[in-house]
């Protein structure tokens, strides 16, 4: 990646007179335990990832496959370019000798051999289905297709561990992984295309739906442990524990059981891994994920960031203003905090340091504006896709919603740069060091596709024929740019696309087994029956206690699966006191998505600090000062629905209005300044006072407002010499 700050040359446009900073946003990031295929290699995967984009536009717009099927497809494919391009351990290094592999590659090689059989086995289970037999021999199922599959799968993860390679090579073990992916799903594909397909989760129920399961969830588990770290792995890994432990547990936790053939017979059903989250990751996640690499193939990141500059960069802490706006753009096309924070912190922090921000400072106001870029209309990441699958709320319903609570979000991160930067007495950037606005301003075309998209939701179209139109529009609007697709750019946009969903589709579909879980075992009915008693005492408590096992269940996972999660097991005990759903499921979505920059796993905060060179934790912990109003404004979203647009007109501009001022009464008293420096008295006044505007009540409004005002008089009656900036 080539974005390192320096006096930029010129690229937009071709115009010599338009120097540009940003260069390289829309390079793809190469993660430590990614593979660089070379030669056949290569070529082979790149085609798949190609044929892979491509078939999910054909079936989402042309010709729509049965449901069931093009999930277990989606999932499949995502499993095996996953195992194509993430290795399970570290590379060899350059002068290692490949010699001391050589028995681990004969014995992945010898795994070949059952994963093989189970596969040939489908083909013939298969066949024996045509000829109209109406079940599997349960004896083939178990010894010829169950037994084998599973040993095979469950040894090529262990040896993965283990089986070091050149990282230009696939490695023996993953092409294990690959076939027994293959057999699993193809098992399914014929199962589930019966009426066997009825009997999911009952004694009838063939038993080799629970070997392709169990061995389905093992390839999910150790594909997400490689493209997204344990944490989401462990918490999986709790909740089945908990499907043959809850028997033995005492309590609201204690339930009668499930057998290992009546769980797994149904997890990989649309009551599991097969259901929401895939769904919407199978549909929505993937349309828009080849929708942002139509947008990278044409560089429109480097223009959003380059915009960003144009319009913020001259404003004291400038580079830090840039963080912002470049975040909130790039979060349309990114959908993790922590991958906005790589796209663009490497350019906007090294700039921040350059300007007096410490490195702390630098990484936490990249994370917290990287995190935002989560709840920005008009896509807001994935979270919003699933709850609109989840809740049934038109997604146009949701993205609106999200309007006033976005703007406060990002009012805040400013507000709190912006009184550093004047506390601190910072600059911004000088012309001669920025893009010049007036020249970028003429390719605001670049901005024409999500425009498209936006205009196509609001005019009625679905969500999958908008994205189809956005994604062909960028292609068309590329043309009036100096970055032309024609057909290889074309076909890189959708190998691109098919290599960016890996990570989300493993996600997904390891958040549907804790979905399957909680479902199967109804314990998210037995948490929501918790939050109604300590409703009974309080609401705010209830409230609380949500807050908190949301951010736990998100901590160290991506915004997706952390929502997903949060939206099963929280967010039904929120409508069971009496929250409407829209409200409750935003007031968990937002935990979810701040849980990024929440000490003490903040990744987003981790990737920050990582480019800053800060300590993490310290990091973590300015980010998530930075970002507080997220942690205040969910619970004004049950005090004040007028917030979410549940309200009269007058009514939600009152609550936005106000609720502005509060943000910046407590970016003031956070950072202790308000049109000058204020002691620890004012401060106090000020954290007050932000409360109370923040609140939404008439007459906490007008509290609020008074003690603004008091403070502003006083602090403008102050002797100039007192207002003075301190360095």
């Amino acid at each position: 990646m080539s974005n390192t700050p320096h006096r930029p040359e010129e690229r937009i446009g071709d115009t010599p007179e338009v120097p540009t900073i940003a260069q390289g946003v829309d390079e793809e990031v190469v993660e430590d335990n990614r593979r660089l295929l070379v030669g056949w290699q290569w070529w082979l995967f790149a085609a798949f990832a190609v044929g892979y984009s491509s078939f999910h536009l054909f079936s989402l717009n042309v010709y729509p496959l049965e449901t069931w099927s093009f999930r277990i497809i989606h999932i499949c494919g995502a499993l095996i370019l996953g195992y194509g391009f993430y290795a399970g351990a570290q590379f060899l290094g350059s002068r290692e000798s490949t010699g001391a592999r050589k028995g681990m590659t004969w014995l992945a090689a010898a795994l070949l051999i059952p994963a093989l059989y189970s596969l040939v086995q489908v083909g013939l289970m298969w066949q024996t289905i045509q000829a109209g037999a109406m079940r599997i021999d349960p004896a083939v199922e178990t010894w010829h297709f169950g037994a084998p599959l599973v040993f095979a799968s469950t040894a090529a993860i262990v040896l993965s561990w283990f089986y070091r390679q050149a990282r230009e090579h696939l490695s023996v073990a993953d092409l294990v992984l690959m076939v027994c992916a293959l057999a699993s799903a193809g098992y399914f594909l014929v199962i589930y295309n019966t009426p066997l397909r009825m009997s999911t989760g009952t004694s009838f129920a063939p038993i080799g739906i629970s070997y392709a399961a169990i061995a389905g969830s093992l390839l999910i588990l150790e594909l997400t442990r490689r493209v997204a770290g344990l944490a989401l792995v462990i918490i999986s890994l709790v909740f089945l524990a908990y499907v043959f432990a809850g028997p033995y547990l005492p309590g609201f936790l204690g339930y009668p059981g499930l057998s290992v053939n009546r769980f797994f017979s149904q997890v990989y059903t649309d009551a599991g891994i097969l259901g929401p989250t895939t769904a919407v990751s199978s549909t929505y996640i993937i349309l828009f994920i080849i929708f942002a690499a139509f947008l990278q193939a044409s560089k429109v990141g480097d223009y959003f960031v380059n915009f960003a500059f144009a319009a913020a960069g001259r404003a004291r802490g400038g580079p830090a203003k840039v963080a912002i706006f470049a975040s909130g753009l790039m979060g349309m096309i990114n959908g993790t905090s922590a991958g906005n924070v790589v796209s663009t912190g490497s350019l906007t922090i090294p700039l921040m340091k350059k300007v007096g921000y410490p490195s702390r400072s630098a990484g936490a106001i990249e994370a917290a504006a990287s995190t935002g870029g989560q709840i920005m209309p008009p896509i807001m990441g994935a979270g919003a896709f699933i709850m609109a699958e989840i809740t049934g709320i038109p997604y146009t319903e949701i993205a609106i919603a999200a309007i006033i609570p976005s703007i406060l979000y990002f009012a805040s991160v400013y507000f709190m740069v912006d009184f550093e930067a004047a506390y601190k007495g910072m600059r911004g950037m000088r012309s001669d060091e920025i893009p010049r606005f007036s020249r970028l301003a003429k390719q605001a075309y670049l901005f024409a596709p999500i425009i498209i998209l936006v205009a196509a939701l609001f005019m009625g179209y679905s969500v999958i024929r908008a994205g189809t139109l956005a994604t062909a529009s960028a292609a068309v609007v590329s043309w009036l740019s100096p970055h032309k697709m024609g057909i290889r750019s074309i076909l890189k946009a959708l190998e691109l696309a098919g290599t960016m969903a890996i990570q989300i589709i493993a996600v997904c579909a390891c958040a549907g087994i804790i979905v399957g879980v909680i479902s199967l075992t109804g314990v998210g009915a037995r948490f929501s029956s918790l939050l109604l008693g300590l409703a009974g005492f309080s609401q705010l408590l209830a409230l609380f206690f949500a807050m908190c096992i949301s951010i736990l269940l998100g901590m160290g996972m991506p915004t997706t699966a952390a929502y997903a999660v949060a939206a099963s097991v929280v967010a039904p005990g929120l409508i069971g006191i009496g929250i409407q759903p829209l409200v409750a499921h935003f007031f968990v979505f937002y935990f979810a998505v701040v849980s990024a920059i929440t000490p003490p796993v903040a990744l987003a905060s981790y990737a920050a600090a990582g480019i800053s060179g800060a300590n993490a934790m310290q990091t973590s912990v300015t980010s998530f000062k930075i970002g507080l109003a997220a942690f205040i404004v969910p619970f004004m979203f049950f005090y004040s629905p007028a917030m979410l647009m549940e309200g009269s007109t007058m009514q939600i501009l009152r609550v936005g209005i106000t609720a502005t001022i509060g943000i910046v009464m407590l970016a003031a008293a956070v950072q202790a300044w308000f049109f000058g420096p204020v002691k620890a008295w004012a401060r106090l006044a000020l954290l007050v006072g932000a409360v109370c505007m923040i609140y939404g009540g008439i007459y906490t409004d007008l509290i609020g407002l008074a003690i603004g005002v008091a403070l502003y008089l006083t602090q403008r009656r102050m002797p100039a010499i007192s207002r003075k900036v301190v360095s």
